[in-house]
């Protein structure tokens, strides 16, 4: 017989606030938070000080797996990574479960830059536009910075459009393809 260890409540919390954060948007009450994480509002705020340090914490939490997450095809060629992360991105896009990048939704729910979770939001945006540029200066680039940010609002831009839409489409991974050959990738 296997006994199975129940999350601690910060670790609850955490996978609540991912879930109804991303689903149902940053204005959800404590008590929703609370009731889905199953602990108490005392509990949690014994592990933060305010539902926005919850959203924080998540944010950051889920930044550092997405990268971590890039970095299991380390031993891919450049291209081939920055490819792999608009694939990656068209196969999430066509699940029902798909509602976008929930870093650019926060910070566009938020509407305030200075807000911690926005700060924390242009955060994993930096890591991910600083993920383009090296592979684009690995790769030979002619602009690596340049095309970092370019890809970066690619990615951005596939992301809302699939939400729209409702799908993914093969002319994202095409003008990712354009953008690379323009530097020469």
């Amino acid at each position: 017989m296997t006994t199975t260890i129940k999350p601690k409540p910060r670790e609850r919390l955490l996978a609540a606030a991912e879930d109804l954060f991303y689903t149902e948007g940053v204005h959800i009450g404590v008590d929703r938070l609370c009731d889905v994480a199953q602990v108490s509002k005392r509990s949690m705020y014994q592990h933060f000080g305010s539902k926005d340090e919850v959203l924080v914490e998540m944010l950051k939490l889920r930044a550092s797996h997405v990268m971590e997450g890039l970095d299991t095809a380390a031993d891919a060629a450049p291209r081939d990574r920055i490819l792999a992360v608009f694939d990656s991105l068209a196969a999430q896009a066509m699940t029902p479960q798909f509602h976008g990048c929930p870093f650019v939704n926060v910070a566009t729910e938020l509407k305030d830059r200075t807000h911690p979770a926005a700060v924390a939001a242009l955060g994993y945006k930096l890591e991910l536009n600083a993920f383009f540029e090296e592979q684009a200066r690995l790769a030979g680039a002619g602009d690596p910075q340049a095309l970092g940010v370019q890809l970066t609002m690619m990615f951005d831009g596939v992301s809302a459009y699939s939400v729209v839409r409702g799908e993914a489409s093969p002319a994202a991974r095409s003008a990712v393809e354009v953008l690379l050959a323009a530097q020469g990738i």
